[in-house]
């Protein structure tokens, strides 16, 4: 059994990754927050034994084998840098860190501690993007020539904060949901991207001159290219991803979820076929697979690298829309 502590009583591991935890036969032992009354009651709401209110109590005096970080952005680094010294297995929250730089120090300290480290990239687990993934990877589509994401949502009340009013902390739609996006696109593509250019919006819900919407386009190294639409304020619209070739296009709806959800239709010369789905909740297979890469049974969902070219993308997307102009994406790997 997988011990685990908590680097932030937060929302998501109120809502998902906690459940996904003890689903996989793990075990959460205590949570770290620096506010003293709410880490004492989310312990209590959650059922778990213990609350800390430093990192060094958590890491040092508690008995975890891993932590899964999921503070404001601009914490990670110092926390991962922490929790790798003290030999702790680490799953992390997308964006790593909020700099490139901060990033790679990351990566390159928990390979160092012989640690397993992965960004949370929840959407590698959906059965959508998997079934689409071996689509592709069969030749079903031909030559993938193109892809489009729209991943514009509403921001519900309780989540708004922190990511509508703080740049330092990485606030904005942009390392929010556009890493999302680029991470999904590698996973079924099986590419990387090389270039960027896009424009954001301030459309009434974020301040301090974070965008809470972004339109771009991604150029990927085979030469395809991927559109994409993120928001924070469309209530009524629904999520999808294609990717469209030379013989043929699939169309996933409702597919940018963290639930198990979606459809994912082929279209090609014989006409128009659904794809069988074993829909499964997805943090729970990511932590699964966290568990086995423990054990030394394969590798995270998303590795830390596969968080340094989210990350990187990320960046470029906001610097290209900045300064109005195409930028390339390289994580430095």
């Amino acid at each position: 059994m997988i011990r685990w502590g908590l680097i932030g009583a937060s929302t998501i591991a109120h809502e998902w990754v906690i459940g996904a935890i003890r689903a996989s036969g793990g075990e959460i032992v205590s949570v770290m927050s620096t506010n003293v009354e709410r880490g004492a009651k989310y312990a209590a709401d959650h059922g778990i034994p213990h609350s800390v209110n430093t990192l060094d109590a958590l890491l040092n005096g508690q008995p975890i084998d891993a932590v899964y970080i999921s503070t404001t952005n601009e914490l990670h680094k110092d926390q991962v840098l922490a929790s790798a010294k003290a030999g702790k297995h680490i799953l992390c929250e997308k964006p790593l860190a909020t700099s490139l730089a901060d990033a790679k120090v990351m990566v390159d300290a928990c390979k160092a501690a012989n640690v397993v480290f992965a960004t949370n990239h929840h959407l590698r687990n959906a059965a959508t993007h998997t079934a689409m993934r071996d689509a592709v990877a069969a030749g079903k589509i031909g030559k993938p020539l193109a892809a489009k994401v729209f991943h514009a949502v509403y921001l519900p009340p309780h989540l708004q904060g922190w990511r509508l009013d703080r740049p330092d902390a990485g606030g904005g739609v942009i390392l929010d949901i556009t890493v999302h996006d680029t991470d999904t696109l590698r996973y079924v593509l099986n590419d990387d991207p090389v270039e960027a250019i896009a424009s954001t919006q301030q459309s009434g819900l974020a301040k301090a001159g974070l965008a809470d919407a972004v339109m771009g386009v991604i150029r990927f190294k085979s030469g395809l290219i991927a559109m994409f639409h993120d928001g924070f304020t469309t209530k009524y619209s629904e999520t999808g991803f294609e990717v469209h070739g030379t013989e043929g296009s699939l169309v996933g709806r409702n597919v940018m979820s963290q639930r198990p959800v979606g459809v994912v239709n082929l279209r090609n010369a014989d006409g128009e076929t659904e794809l069988k789905l074993d829909h499964r909740n997805l943090y729970e297979t990511g932590i699964a697979k966290f568990h086995s890469a423990i054990a030394g049974d394969g590798k995270p969902a998303a590795s830390g690298e596969d968080g340094l070219w989210s990350l990187a993308a990320g960046l470029a997307v906001a610097k290209a829309a900045e300064t109005g102009t195409a930028q390339p994406i390289d994580p430095g790997l």
